[in-house]
């Protein structure tokens, strides 16, 4: 369960730091597979896939003043 949360969190963070035009999901909408690095090795998507309910969540104003 903590894996599946850190695996949450570091997603989260790849997302918000992909330039705008990259992210162009709407709601449903099914991402497309990608790849990040983490401190316990590369995490992908397709790792996921058929497997587990993954949800991707994006905080506009992390890390903003205000």
């Amino acid at each position: 369960m903590k894996t599946l949360f850190w695996t949450f969190v570091l997603m989260v963070m790849v997302l918000a730091f992909l330039p705008s035009q990259s992210v162009g999901l709407t709601i449903g909408e099914k991402a497309p597979l990608f790849e990040a690095s983490s401190t316990q090795g590369p995490i992908r998507l397709s790792d996921f896939q058929g497997k587990k309910v993954v949800v991707l969540a994006f905080y506009i104003k992390d890390f903003t003043p205000g």
